[in-house]
């Protein structure tokens, strides 16, 4: 009995100390432009300031962020959907801290399961008890990715976007493909990658501001820029090294990421995120989203 206590004690300290789960998509308008790097240092960054982190890893294929890790993935989530693993058993723990869900496979077949399969699979989220406080989705290229339509209190995505006048194109056509016809958007943040100086930056970032606002009605925001200092390359994580110029622009970039509003609903789990991953593949049938119902409800007052 003398030994539960401190278990309840601390179990207690958790329920009421956890934030709801920050969920956050990393996209970008096409290749090149650093994404999966950004996803690797920002994970890092944030593990680093002891926050539990959980990516998932939407990509396939030699290029995904495993890969770059130079890291085996064995099995992925598809196996979990298949009943042949439990997720704890196709999850990767990285050397900086932070674990990676290999999801590339099974985020294909969501919108083919069955509703027992359905149910399977959040109960599957459920039953993993690890708290996590930021999900951070490395996403499929451009409007493949399966998050995108994602409707969850905290999900916000960021637009990784560089110099190369391709990049700010692409990336713009993928801010008007988020935006589309919804009356609620996700909160879209701008980070611009492998720029000279921040004045560079801020002027790419204002010229599409400006442009999302005059056109789309939709602001967005600057999380920041990392410099190309000759260290950043593709797959390297440079949060941790102080002599790199791009470490202390991506921990600052992870800060502000850490410090954005949480919504007050009850969404924290990751059982909850994947209700919403679902209903979003299904196209809005067959799993219960109290997030989504609840949008829907408020839109048909306004």
């Amino acid at each position: 009995m003398a030994n539960s206590q401190p278990d309840q004690a601390e179990g207690l300290r958790r329920l009421l100390v956890q934030d709801s789960l920050r969920v956050v998509t990393i996209t970008s308008g096409g290749a090149g432009a650093g994404k999966t790097t950004t996803v690797i240092n920002l994970a890092t960054s944030l593990a680093g300031e002891g926050k539990n982190v959980l990516v998932i890893d939407e990509n396939v294929g030699a290029s995904n962020l495993v890969g770059m890790l130079g890291i085996t993935a064995h099995r992925d989530l598809l196996d979990v959907i298949r009943h042949d693993k439990v997720l704890e058993d196709v999850m990767i723990s990285s050397p900086a801290g932070f674990r990676i869900l290999p999801a590339g496979r099974g985020l294909r077949v969501l919108e083919t399961l069955s509703a027992p399969d359905r149910v399977y699979l959040v109960e599957a989220f459920a039953c993993f008890t690890e708290p996590m406080d930021v999900l951070l989705i490395d996403a499929a290229p451009g409007r493949t990715s399966r998050s995108l339509p994602l409707v969850f209190p905290n999900h916000e995505i960021v637009m990784v976007v560089s110099p190369d006048p391709a990049s700010i194109t692409a990336t713009y056509a993928l801010i008007k493909y988020v935006k589309g016809d919804r009356k609620k958007t996700p909160n879209i943040h701008v980070l611009v990658n492998k720029v000279r100086t921040e004045a560079e930056a801020r002027l790419i970032f204002d010229n599409m501001e400006s442009a999302a606002r005059h056109y789309l009605a939709l602001p967005l925001d600057f999380t920041g820029f990392i410099p190309q200092d000759g260290r950043l390359s593709l797959g390297r994580t440079v949060a941790g090294k102080v002599e790199a110029r791009s470490a202390s622009a991506f921990r600052r970039a992870a800060e502000s990421l850490a410090q954005w509003p949480s919504s007050q609903t009850d969404g924290r789990g990751l059982d909850d995120f994947v209700e919403c991953l679902l209903h979003g593949a299904q196209g809005g049938q067959g799993v219960k989203s109290r997030f989504v119902s609840s949008e829907s409800s408020q839109s048909s007052h306004v």
